[in-house]
């Protein structure tokens, strides 16, 4: 549910889906109470996968280290998804350079993956920064995050590194995407 004065995400097109089950995309801040189990998320599911590499410090440290200003316009976006009073994705994006937004923190509930909601912030976010009059975007993900690096791919991200070398060696992977027209979209 939205409160009084939030905007939801231009280009947010309900679908036979989002109006069953409620979900609408509302422009907030990471230090949105409702941002938390996002926040709160991304810890366990980042401990989880790499644990021995990145100490649970670090990994509180890498969620906050960007400030919260970032990802306000008109330089950044910050977007989560509700279904209902429950957040259940997110992400934003912050300048990158002049022309680029680089996305930042895409998550969807543990419990409510494989339903396309990842591929609904990301798209949401691409029509924002298009809007934003950014012309390319680009974002990385970890090594160990398969099913992320299929989702950019089939969303038309094109990865800057060798996809059949060592993605451990690389750590952190990154891709871009270019804009145009995306914001005739929405």
């Amino acid at each position: 549910m939205t409160r009084a004065g939030e905007r939801t995400a231009p280009g947010w097109n309900v679908d036979a889906q989002t109006a069953v089950l409620g979900d609408v995309v509302i422009h907030a801040s990471p230090t949105d109470p409702r941002a938390q189990p996002m926040f709160d998320d991304l810890v366990v599911e980042y401990g989880r996968r790499y644990a021995e590499i990145i100490g649970p410090g670090d990994l509180e440290a890498e969620l906050t280290r960007y400030p919260p200003e970032h990802f306000a316009p008109p330089d950044g976006v910050f977007l989560l998804l509700l279904r209902g009073s429950e957040t259940i994705g997110g992400g934003g994006f912050m300048r990158h350079d002049d022309h680029t937004a680089e996305l930042k923190r895409i998550w969807t509930h543990n419990g409510y993956r494989r339903q396309g909601l990842a591929r609904r912030v990301v798209e949401a976010l691409e029509i924002e920064a298009a809007q934003a009059g950014y012309r390319r975007v680009c974002l990385s993900t970890g090594f160990r995050q398969p099913e992320a690096v299929a989702l950019y791919l089939a969303l038309g991200y094109q990865p800057l590194f060798d996809l059949d070398g060592d993605w451990q060696a690389i750590f952190s992977l990154p891709f871009e995407k270019h804009l145009a027209g995306k914001e005739a979209s929405a």
